[in-house]
This record gives C-alpha cells, sequence and structure tokens, in this order.
C-alpha cells in the first residue's frame, strides 16, 4: 500500500514499524523543523539532557522500558546514565541522562519518553496492586485493553512490576503465561457440568484445572459443580451488574465448597479488579487477574529537558538545573544531589553508565528488574503480606 505524502506507507495494520522508530522517523515534527534550522545555522551544543517527572500518579514509581530506550539510542554518539531497570524512583529524580551533541539525538525524544512513560506507568501500577496484595497471586490479564502491536511491552511492564504471570501469548520469554479458559468454551458446551469436565480430560496436564464458574448460574452451583469435575481452583469474574456485595458472593462459595468437602478448592477473582478490591477480598481469595488496573494505567508523565550546555548549568522555567545523582544513604533514605557534589558518606549513586560513546554497557534482564522491583515493594508492603 502507498502512503500519502508525510504519510509512511502502512501494511495491513495502522502501526508504525521498528525501522520507523529505530531511525527517528516516528517523531515529532518540531524536532525534525528545529534540528534542520540548527544544522543550517551551525549550532550543535554538547547538552546534558535529564528525564524525570514532576508529578506522579502514586508516591513512588517503578523505572520500565530501559531496554527499549538502549535498543533506540545504540550506535548514536551520546553517553547515557539511567537507573537500573526495576528500580524505584520519585518525583524530580532523573531516571535517565543524555550526553552528547543535540542534534545527534534530538528526534529522539520522542521516541525515548515514549518507551519510558508508557512501560513506567504498567510497571508502576502493578507495583502497587502486588504491593497490596501481600502473598496472594496477581495475574496481568489486560492486554486486552491495548493495541495488540504492544502486547509484549504490557506483560512485559506487568512482570517487572511484579505480577505472577501474565495472559498473553505474546509475554516475552520466561514470563509464565497464565489463564484456562473463557466464558465463550463454558456456552460452546450444552452446559457447565459438561465443559468443566471437557477441560479437565483434554488440557494438557501441566494447567492447573482452574475452571470459570459464573457464566449461565450461580456461582455456588457452578463452583461445586466445578469441583466435582477435576477443579483445583475456581474463577468468580462475575459482571458488576450481577454482583450485588461481592464479599457475600465470595463467602458463600467459600462456605459451600469447604462444607461439600472441598476446601482445598482456592477462590480467584477477575473482572474489573481494583487495588481497594484487592484490599478488601485477599484474606479469602488466593489470586487475583487484573485487567485494565495494570494494563490502563495512566503514562508516567516523564519529560526530557536539558539541564546543561557545554559544561554549564542550563535549563528551561520550572526545571532544575545540572546534572544530577541519586544517593542512597546509609540510613536507606534518598538524596538528590548535583552530580559534581562530593557523595555523602557511605552513600550509593544509582544512576550508571549504560551506554558510553553510543557502546551499549549492558544487557536489560527482565527478571533481575523484576527481582529489583519485588524487592522493593516488599519493603514498602508492613504487615500487608
Amino acid at each position: 500500500m502507498s502512503g500519502t505524502k508525510g504519510v509512511p506507507a502502512m501494511g495491513h495494520f495502522t502501526i508504525v514499524d521498528e525501522d520507523e522508530i529505530r531511525t527517528g522517523r516516528c517523531t515529532d515534527v518540531y524536532f525534525d523543523r528545529a534540528g534542520a534550522i540548527l544544522e543550517e545555522e551551525g549550532i550543535n551544543p554538547v547538552v546534558v539532557a535529564e528525564v524525570s517527572a514532576a508529578d506522579l500518579p502514586e508516591p513512588w514509581g517503578i523505572f520500565c522500558g530501559l531496554s527499549d530506550v538502549l535498543a533506540l539510542l545504540e550506535g548514536l554518539p551520546v553517553t547515557v546514565e539511567a537507573l537500573p531497570e526495576g528500580s524505584p524512583f520519585y518525583r524530580n529524580e532523573p531516571v535517565l541522562q543524555i550526553t552528547g551533541r543535540y542534534l545527534d539525538f534530538c528526534r529522539f525524544e520522542t521516541g525515548v519518553l515514549g518507551f519510558i512513560c508508557h512501560a513506567s506507568g504498567i510497571a508502576t501500577a502493578a507495583a502497587w496492586m502486588k504491593t497490596a496484595a501481600g502473598n496472594r497471586l496477581v495475574y496481568s490479564f489486560g492486554s486486552r485493553r491495548q493495541h495488540p502491536a504492544i502486547a509484549a511491552m504490557v506483560e512485559r511492564s506487568a512482570w517487572i512490576g511484579g505480577v505472577d504471570g501474565a495472559s498473553n501469548t505474546a509475554a516475552p520469554e520466561g514470563i509464565p503465561v497464565v489463564g484456562t479458559m473463557p466464558h465463550a468454551f463454558v456456552l460452546c458446551h450444552q452446559t457447565p457440568e459438561q465443559a468443566f469436565a471437557s477441560f479437565d480430560r483434554a488440557a494438557p496436564a501441566d494447567v492447573p484445572r482452574v475452571m470459570l464458574v459464573d457464566t449461565v448460574c450461580d456461582e455456588k452451583r457452578e463452583a461445586l459443580a466445578a469441583a466435582r469435575n477435576g477443579a483445583r481452583g475456581v474463577r468468580l469474574d462475575t459482571p458488576r451488574s450481577r454482583r450485588g456485595k461481592m464479599r457475600s458472593i465470595l463467602e458463600e462459595v467459600r462456605w459451600e465448597l469447604d462444607a461439600a468437602g472441598y476446601r482445598d478448592v482456592s477462590l480467584f477473582l477477575s473482572g474489573g479488579v481494583t487495588r481497594d478490591e484487592v484490599l478488601m477480598f485477599r484474606d479469602i481469595v488466593e489470586g487475583f487477574g487484573v485487567g485494565g488496573t495494570i494494563a490502563n494505567a495512566p503514562v508516567i508523565d516523564f519529560s526530557l529537558d536539558i539541564v546543561e550546555k557545554e559544561g554549564a548549568p542550563c535549563v528551561k522555567r520550572g526545571k532544575r538545573s545540572m546534572k544530577k545523582q541519586v544517593f542512597i544513604l546509609g540510613d536507606g533514605t534518598r538524596a538528590l544531589l548535583p552530580a559534581a557534589a562530593l557523595a555523602p558518606e557511605g552513600a550509593h549513586p544509582l544512576l550508571e553508565t549504560v551506554i558510553r560513546d553510543g557502546k551499549v554497557l549492558l544487557s536489560v534482564d527482565h527478571h533481575g528488574a523484576r527481582e529489583r522491583a519485588l524487592a522493593w515493594i516488599s519493603s514498602q508492603q508492613g504487615d500487608l503480606s
């Protein structure tokens, strides 16, 4: 298919291919226009640009998206410093810094921010959900709420934020893919009992026998039918229009299962699950399938701002000048200081060099990033676990 003037040719779907992003052709047009004028005028200063957020949707966030930024900036004549992926961050703390001549990276600002803003928003929402869940399971069920072209990013970000598994088959390697049946599966059979028996008979042995128990009749009745047909867990996805008091429904299902001798059948909850509901039901529910609360999370409103030019402080109004460093102090608190300042005694700097003169210095492992985030989440849970 041919594109119109100024619009790239597209294939079957309305998406931008990797080459458009990697070469900086997917950018805000004002970067191209400003760059062309600066080049014509021979203006191309060495600058330090920092990525930070003046406000956050939560008191702290989880930094995510670094792997894509490394792929985007690799080979450019710039040096990049960043927090390790999966690290917590606070408002006004830089999560990433780029040092180089402005024209060498200006048209990549759109991609850098897009990668970090979206992924960090999802990871942050997942981390807060996992913080609320304590020792209960949290699964990412929300990729259907986002464009399928970014399903892998959604699930990777949720995984780094601490979820225990993801539903989309495009999840990156090593992320447990979870989920057993939709309502349509039950409706394709004559009765829920037939559906449960069919699933128990035919599903691979390593697939947990978690049955969906709110398709056509009372949740208690379907839960008992599922237990009689091999269920080791039952999932309630009851529409809000039919819920009434969800707590009462869960307690009734738990009572009937226990009374019938199925104490080992666990309860799972999905369907528009919020953080407040996780807090309310975590004592009775083994795990939560969370959709939009994670996948539709507000992006982190990062901005990229020049803070130094040719070695001198230079910044726009409303921003803090000078290159900075984030330190962890001996008592576990944090300090934000100019990078040229003496480090406090016993302090540990968090921003590290990840690209030097275009060469990527490390590979980003989403499992290691998740462990970093989980360590932070554990420190924040207090008596929630």
